[in-house]
């Protein structure tokens, strides 16, 4: 589609005015995966106003290493984040003027004109369609927010259209909550975690150096996790023992590798305890892996719907997704084509601010359950563990002290208020209002 296709839409709601703005958030230490570092990480403000005088705020947190590694590397770190912004700030523009009536008319049009957009700022004629998805994701949850006010919506049930409905039926009263185990993450920290209440924790392979020093990075990085984890037991798996999720970032460029990574964990007793592996491979090795002994998970690579079905296609068993990385618009369709094609789901974290959790808390608690668990959501959340002003940025949140917000003993709990308020992200929040108190 052209800007044309875009500007064509209508609907009955039309944006008057827009705006934005971003705050730098400082990380606790650098963050290291892909081969790259973060020390901050940018919080995008999108304002949209309808001809109605209705008004809505969104918020992304913009990762330009996790959505393109090769223009984190050519930039100072600055400038990448200064490049997605200015793919935020295109996209607010091109929708100035525009009538929609659902968001979901929008993300299809919009993606395109951005992605190409973000081709020429980046001069990245092969830019990641992430690249692009990270940098709406303030948008297209202002435009929820915007087209609840509009149709007078205050639940998240309400807000997910009629034909995706099925897709998210559940109501999770327990999320368990997974943190993200790094390559620095000591055994003695693991146990406490686990202590802490966590059971399913998200731990990254695919360390640095070649392939062949990766591979015995990562063995003896699972005899160490092993050796703390393999006689804990837990109520929450079928078989009662603790399940290992691994993130190798597509780092192993080899079926081969991968098979003697699986091949180790089973010498060492590890094996039954992989429940999934994410990402394994480049996104751009093409390949069938369903001769691959292991649950494989497609995370970046599962850009869109139609890469998500072409990753199903190949054998991927489970899709990671990321409504606050990809937009909700788009997390709602490759939901949907995954759960249409019985493959399981469920939500990974972009280490996002505290409100943005709770959208995809939202997301989470609505999924079928992961295959191998007993009845509960599963999300990654590994916010607190990475930003400076955690906390600070907490209290930005009206329900700050609502009892879902915190982890209690390994899992997020919700209940009755929390589905009949969608956690609260519907409320107007002071913090970002106050960025736009101005006339227009």
């Amino acid at each position: 589609m052209t800007n044309n296709a875009l500007h064509s839409l209508k609907g009955t709601i039309k944006i008057e005015s827009v705006d934005s703005q971003f705050e730098r958030e400082p990380l606790l230490s650098p963050f290291g995966f892909k081969g790259g570092c973060l020390s901050e990480l940018w919080q995008s403000v999108s304002y949209l106003k309808s001809e109605n005088g209705h008004h809505s705020i969104g918020l992304g947190t913009q990762s330009v290493l996790w959505s393109d590694e090769n223009v984190f590397s050519s930039s100072s770190e600055a400038g990448g984040n200064a490049s997605m912004y200015a793919l935020t700030e295109r996209a607010l523009q091109l929708l100035r003027g525009l009538s929609f009536s659902s968001p979901m008319d929008i993300i299809d049009p919009l993606f395109e004109e951005i992605y190409r957009y973000g081709e020429v700022i980046t001069n990245s004629p092969n830019l990641r369609k992430t690249f692009a998805l990270n940098s709406l994701v303030s948008i297209d949850n202002a435009l929820w927010l915007l087209y609840a006010k509009e149709n007078g919506i205050t639940t998240f049930d309400e807000l997910i259209p009629t034909e995706y409905a099925s897709t998210f039926s559940e109501k999770h009263e327990k999320l368990a909550a997974i943190p993200l185990i790094s390559y620095n993450v000591t055994p003695e920290k693991l146990r406490e975690e686990v202590e802490r209440g966590y059971f399913f924790m998200k731990i990254k392979i695919g360390q640095s150096g070649s392939q062949q020093v990766m591979l015995e990075k990562d063995k003896q990085r699972l005899l160490e996790i092993h050796s703390v984890l393999k006689n804990i037991q837990t109520p929450y798996t079928q078989n009662g023992k603790l399940p290992y999720y691994f993130d190798a970032n597509g780092r192993y460029e080899t079926k081969e590798l991968l098979n003697q990574f699986l091949d180790y964990a089973e010498e060492i007793g590890a094996f039954d305890q992989i429940v999934v592996i994410e990402e394994p491979f480049p996104e751009q090795l093409e390949m069938d892996v369903s001769d691959i002994p292991v649950r494989l998970a497609a995370d970046e690579s599962a850009h869109t719907e139609q890469d998500t079905l072409e990753r199903i296609q190949m054998g991927y068993g489970a899709i990671a997704l990321k409504p606050i990385a990809k937009t909700l618009s788009m997390t709602l369709k490759i939901a949907k084509a995954a759960n249409d094609r019985n493959i399981p789901c469920f939500c990974a974290d972009l280490t996002v601010n505290p409100v943005l959790l709770e959208w995809n808390k939202n997301i989470a608690a609505r999924l079928h359950s992961f295959p191998g668990l007993e009845k509960l959501g599963l999300i990654e959340s590994n916010g607190h563990q990475n930003y400076v002003n955690w906390k600070k940025m907490q209290q930005y949140y009206p329900r700050h002290q609502a009892p879902w917000v915190e982890v209690n003993e390994g899992f997020y709990n919700t209940g009755k208020e929390y589905f009949k308020t969608g956690g609260g992200i519907f409320d107007p929040i002071p913090h970002y209002e106050a960025m736009f108190n101005k006339q227009y």
